[in-house]
């Protein structure tokens, strides 16, 4: 049978790639990020992309550095998640986002839950990342 050559080979696997293992550092979530944008963008259907994202978002999940952002996700509205997790993927503040909601105090009142994001704000938002609306929508 070829038991033992796939367990060699998937021993072999995580040695490269060691998040797909159990014990794993900050790291190989690093080089692990940096492995599946270049399998995106040179071989997006490699059964290795959908596995290694299910294995980057355990490890965010748990990872004491992502704890606090966890929490203040689960905390708030989710369509104010969705807008915090683009701010933090894509490294933007209050100020960029003049042309899709507005100043950037309306921003922060979006942020803190004192106003919430409007239809058109998440018409326009969901284009700017090109997103489906209804990942804004409850």
């Amino acid at each position: 049978m070829i038991f033992n050559e796939v367990m060699q080979a998937a021993n072999h696997l995580i040695h490269l790639i060691p998040i797909l293992g159990r014990n794993h550092s900050r790291q190989d979530y690093d080089d692990a990020i940096k492995l599946v944008e270049y399998l995106i963008e040179h071989d997006p259907e490699n059964p290795l992309v959908e596995i290694l994202c299910t294995k980057i978002e355990n490890y965010e999940e748990i990872a004491p550095e992502f704890a606090d952002f966890n929490r203040k996700l689960k905390q708030c509205d989710s369509a104010i998640a969705v807008l915090r997790t683009l701010m933090d993927q894509y490294g933007l503040n209050t100020t960029d986002f003049a042309d899709e909601i507005g100043s950037r105090s309306y921003v922060s009142r979006i942020l803190n839950g004192e106003r919430s994001l409007s239809l058109e704000h998440m018409k326009k938002l969901a284009e700017r990342f090109k997103l489906p609306i209804s990942i804004f929508i409850k």
